[in-house]
């Protein structure tokens, strides 16, 4: 299992050479692409970009998980959607009468977003982005922290996460807001599946999905990474406590195996530093 930072650094080292071969072409470092069905703005400076570019997609292994999750028609919440890189497939994964509701923060990744969702019209329909940060109240204000949505490979920023390698972007023009209260104001019947990738918040946003949890159990496909949910002063034991509260259990995203449901047991399936993706499940 490959640390984030190990990812970052082979990454780079590709990235050098496509980089030096792009400039012998004359061509710069942002380019258009259509990759396995979907058309992307890219700026190769950056990981999930070059990640989308290279392989075709962001994270497959991810992509191939929800796939087997959503049905055609499903809603599905893709929290923490940075610049589209799953929301694209996911609402592939709805179909035409499914929708999509993407939540970014950052005022970085929500223009990509918004560019990248605007490039592929016939899922555009079916998807609503929204620059919120979602919390565990039922509040309405502007968040006030920074937040990692950028994963640059070609600089030497000091100001990179020591682990992840991310880096800090505003959110300016974001408000913050319970799920619930988001969920109300939409109007939302169901809620089929949950993509959540927040980088420690987790236990934050599930606080305030409580009725929405309650009343739906949707499957959530996540990442566990035990050092950034202490880095935002809570833990594994209390995200999996909140999941346990709602009768969920956890799989392995990838061999649909249970895993254990002794919290030191599964974080010791976590090596230090590295995630592990999982689904979260009821029944």
């Amino acid at each position: 299992m490959l640390k984030t930072k190990q990812k970052m650094q082979l990454a780079r080292l590709v990235q050098v050479i496509v980089q030096a071969a792009r400039r012998v072409a004359g061509r710069g470092t942002t380019t258009q692409v259509r990759r396995r069905g979907v058309t992307w703005a890219l700026d190769l400076r950056e990981g999930i970009d070059f990640s989308l570019w290279l392989l075709g997609a962001f994270e497959p292994e991810t992509i191939s998980c929800y796939q087997r999750l959503i049905h055609p028609g499903d809603v599905v919440l893709d929290i923490g959607a940075n610049i589209g890189a799953h929301t694209l497939h996911l609402a592939r994964a709805t179909g035409p009468q499914g929708r999509v509701i993407a939540f970014e923060p950052t005022d970085f990744a929500f223009a990509k977003l918004q560019r990248n969702v605007g490039l592929n019209p016939e899922l555009a329909a079916r998807i609503h982005c929204l620059q919120l940060m979602l919390v565990a109240r039922e509040a309405d204000g502007s968040p006030t922290e920074d937040l990692y949505s950028s994963w640059p490979l070609d600089t030497a920023d000091a100001n990179r996460h020591h682990l992840h390698q991310g880096r800090l972007m505003t959110t300016a023009g974001a408000r913050a807001r319970a799920l619930d209260l988001v969920v109300a104001e939409l109007g939302l019947e169901r809620i089929d599946c949950i993509k959540l990738d927040i980088d420690g918040a987790e236990c934050a946003m599930l606080r305030g999905a409580a009725d929405s949890l309650r009343r739906w159990h949707p499957a959530i496909v996540m990442e566990l990474a035990p050092y950034v949910l202490e880095e935002k002063g809570s833990s594994l034991a209390e995200l999996v406590g909140i999941l346990r509260y709602y009768g969920y259990r956890l799989y392995d995203a990838t061999s649909g195996e249970p895993l254990p449901e002794e919290v030191s047991q599964l974080n010791a399936q976590i090596p230090a530093g590295a995630s592990l993706n999982v689904v979260a499940r009821t029944g």
